[in-house]
């Protein structure tokens, strides 16, 4: 059976995608995304800068560095156009995840595999998804699934707790939020490299 690498972005883009875009012409978009200092356009701008810089990575396979290019999503596209480049970047991750093998390695702070690569895939959408709806006024959830799939692969000290969803621990591991009475991480850092380079 072929393993698709792509699916967990692909369910994550859906999800953003049915989130947000039926608010792209109802909201206002210049507004600060939740606790961040970027607008929550700024913000799906940089979801779809991510998504396209693990597409590059796993495309190039770099060993020392991530490669010299950026998304510029230009001044003037709309909520709705910057949704359409946020969704081209998630099905190219998409793509070039089906098409790595196990394998594979590129850099990201070290050797990172395919799984590594869907698994910050999609913490960037879900996380940055949970950051606009909050400024968008939108009450919105992080998935449960989405969410132990990122704790699982990027956060393998999480708390774990059967009673607490795990949208809240992934919020509380990146600094977003309070969880059972421990306090706001003020600081944290997900491991997505492991393992060495292939010969």
């Amino acid at each position: 059976m072929t393993v698709m690498h792509g699916d967990p972005v692909r369910e994550a883009l859906e999800e953003c995608l049915q989130v947000l875009a039926p608010h792209a012409r109802d909201r206002d978009w210049t507004v600060p995304a939740g606790p961040l200092e970027w607008s929550c356009r700024d913000t799906a701008a940089h979801i779809a800068h991510d998504l396209l810089a693990y597409a590059g990575q796993l495309a190039a396979r770099p060993r020392d560095r991530y490669l010299p290019f950026d998304l510029t999503v230009r001044p003037e596209a709309d909520p709705q156009q910057v949704l359409a480049v946020l969704t081209a970047a998630g099905q190219l991750l998409g793509h070039a995840l089906d098409a790595s093998t196990d394998d594979l390695r590129a850099y990201h702070h070290g050797p990172c595999d395919p799984i590594g690569f869907a698994a910050m895939g999609v913490a960037e959408l879900v996380l940055h998804t949970h950051d606009i709806s909050l400024g968008l006024g939108l009450d919105w959830q992080l998935p449960g699934a989405a969410s132990r799939f990122v704790l699982a692969r990027l956060f393998p000290d999480a708390p774990e707790d059967p009673d607490t969803h795990p949208g809240d621990v992934l919020l509380w591991c990146t600094g977003r939020g309070e969880l059972n009475g421990r306090p706001r991480q003020t600081s944290w850092v997900w491991r997505a490299a492991r393992g060495e380079w292939p010969d």
